[in-house]
């Protein structure tokens, strides 16, 4: 298991343990090393609107979809992250896309 895996798992087992601010800085850690990590911004996406940083999800939700664009999933996440962030104009597009890729 690579460094970022193992990282990345410490991170899971912290959000386990509702510890949600030590996970999102162990995936902040893991973009250190690796920028481009989807597993991190994905987590991130989430649970940065999970403790009330809307922006900041936002901005990973489209970092994955900027490095997965022909995954659906990427497109629904990112709408979902939208959604909760209160902006169903970007919601609603960003689940277009997504439906126009099945």
């Amino acid at each position: 298991m690579n460094q970022t895996d193992q990282m990345y798992n410490e991170a899971m087992q912290l959000k386990f343990d509702d510890n949600l601010e030590g996970c999102v800085n162990k995936l902040e850690e893991i973009l250190t090393i690796d920028p481009n990590h989807v597993l991190a911004h994905s987590a991130l996406g989430v649970h940065l609107q999970k403790i009330g940083k809307p922006d900041e999800a936002i901005q990973h939700a489209l970092k994955v979809a900027e490095l997965e664009p022909n995954d659906p999933f990427s497109f629904t996440q990112l709408s979902v992250i939208y959604q909760r962030c209160g902006k169903i104009p970007e919601a609603e597009a960003a689940m277009e896309k997504a439906r126009l890729m099945r």
